[in-house]
C-alpha cells in the first residue's frame, strides 16, 4: 500500500499537506465538540445500530434511513460490497482512485480496465457504453473523479445505469468530492429509480476528518444491502466517528460556505498554473490535476510542501500531479514555490 495515497506526512518534513483533498476550512468547531463530548463515552461500547447517526444522515440526505450503511471509512464498505456480490468480473474505469482495485482484488474476480483519453480530459464518455462485455458485474465510478476532478454528465450516467440494470450488473458510484460540487449534481434523486445504483460517500473530504474514518453508502435494494451488511463487522463505528457523523449532519451551511470558497479558489489556481505554462486539466472538485515537464514533487518538498505526484495512478505517466485546493494564502506560497523552482 506504500506510495498510492497521499497525506506522508510521516515520513516527510511538511509544512503544508497539498496532497490530501479535505476541506481548507478545517473541521467545524461543532464537530470537534462532538467528538470532545464522546471521550465521556468512552468507556462504553458504542451503538451497534448507529441509531442516532442514522437518524441524523437520513435528515440530511432527506433519504430512507434503511437504505443507509455506514463504514470505518469508505474503504471498508468498498471491501464489504466486493465480498458480499463477489464480482466475477469488474469493470473500472481508469485514472481512478486506487481503493477500487484494491477492493476488487479481495474478491479473487477479473478487473478490465477502461482507459480514458487524456486528449478528452480523462472525460467518461458513451464509450463505455460499447465497452462494456456483457458478462460484467460490478463497474466502479467516481463522480466528480479522483485524481482528475472531473464530473460526468447526469444524463450519460442515467443511460448507464438503465443499461447496466438491463443486464444484470451493479453500479458504484463514489461521490466522496460531491460536497465541494454542490448539491444538483449527485446521482442521489435517482437511487429510488435504480436498485442496482450503490452510493457510497464520506464526511472525510467536505467536513476535513480522515483521521475519524467515516463513510456510508445509500442503496434503495433491500436483499443487496442486508449482502453487504453482511460483510461489515460488528462495531465498526467508534463512539468518536459516531458523534462526529451526528453533528456533521448539521453543518450543511458550513458545507456550502466551504463548496463557494473552493470554488473561487480553485479558479485562483488554475488560473496561476495556467499562467506558468502547465497543462491544466478541468475540475469540479477541491483538487487540480496538472502536468509539468519540469520536475516537482521533490523540490517542493525541500521546501516543506507536499503535493501527489501522480505517476503511479493507473492511466497517468511521470509528469503528472495533483494539488489539493486550499487557502488564498496557502494557494500562493505553492504557486510562489513553484516559480522559484521552475
Amino acid at each position: 500500500m506504500s506510495g498510492i495515497h497521499g497525506g506522508d506526512i510521516y515520513n516527510n518534513h511538511v509544512k503544508i499537506d497539498f496532497s490530501v483533498n479535505t476541506n481548507p476550512l478545517g473541521v467545524p468547531e461543532r464537530v470537534k465538540m462532538a467528538m470532545h463530548e464522546a471521550v465521556g463515552h468512552s468507556n462504553q461500547y458504542p451503538d451497534i445500530r448507529a441509531a442516532k447517526l442514522r437518524l441524523a444522515v437520513s435528515r440530511m440526505l432527506e433519504a430512507p434511513e434503511e437504505y443507509l450503511l455506514f463504514g470505518n471509512g469508505t474503504s471498508e464498505l468498498f471491501l464489504a460490497i466486493i465480498h458480499g456480490i463477489m464480482p466475477k468480473k469488474t469493470v473500472i474505469p481508469v485514472p481512478s482512485f486506487s481503493g477500487y482495485e484494491y477492493a476488487a482484488r479481495a474478491g479473487g474476480g477479473e478487473i478490465i480496465f477502461y482507459e480514458t483519453k487524456e486528449e478528452e480530459y480523462f472525460a467518461i464518455t458513451g464509450e463505455l457504453y460499447g465497452f462494456l462485455p456483457d458478462d460484467v458485474d460490478l463497474i466502479f465510478l467516481s463522480n466528480p473523479n479522483n485524481p482528475t476532478g472531473r464530473l460526468t454528465d447526469r444524463e450519460l450516467l442515467r443511460k448507464l445505469l438503465g443499461l447496466c440494470r438491463d443486464r444484470g450488473m451493479y453500479v458504484v458510484l463514489d461521490e466522496s468530492f460531491n460536497g465541494f460540487c454542490g448539491k444538483e449534481f449527485s446521482m442521489l434523486p435517482e437511487v429510488e429509480e435504480f436498485e442496482n445504483l450503490i452510493l457510497v460517500r464520506a464526511f472525510t473530504k467536505i467536513f476535513s476528518i480522515p483521521g475519524v474514518r467515516l463513510g456510508y453508502l445509500i442503496c434503495s435494494n433491500r436483499e443487496l444491502r442486508h449482502t453487504i451488511q453482511r460483510q461489515l463487522p460488528e462495531w465498526n463505528l467508534s463512539c468518536f466517528a459516531q458523534a462526529a457523523g451526528c453533528a456533521c449532519a448539521t453543518q450543511l451551511e458550513f458545507a456550502a460556505i466551504a463548496s463557494y470558497i473552493v470554488q473561487n479558489e480553485r479558479c485562483f489556481l488554475e488560473k496561476g498554473l495556467r499562467e506558468m505554462e502547465f497543462q491544466v486539466f478541468p475540475s469540479e472538485a477541491n483538487f487540480i490535476l496538472f502536468y509539468s515537464e519540469k520536475r516537482l514533487y521533490e523540490p517542493l518538498l525541500e521546501r516543506g510542501l507536499l503535493i501527489r505526484d501522480c505517476s503511479n495512478f493507473r492511466g497517468l505517466r511521470q509528469g503528472f500531479y495533483r494539488v489539493a485546493v486550499k487557502t488564498r494564502k496557502e494557494n500562493k506560497l505553492l504557486l510562489k514555490a513553484i516559480r522559484e523552482i521552475i
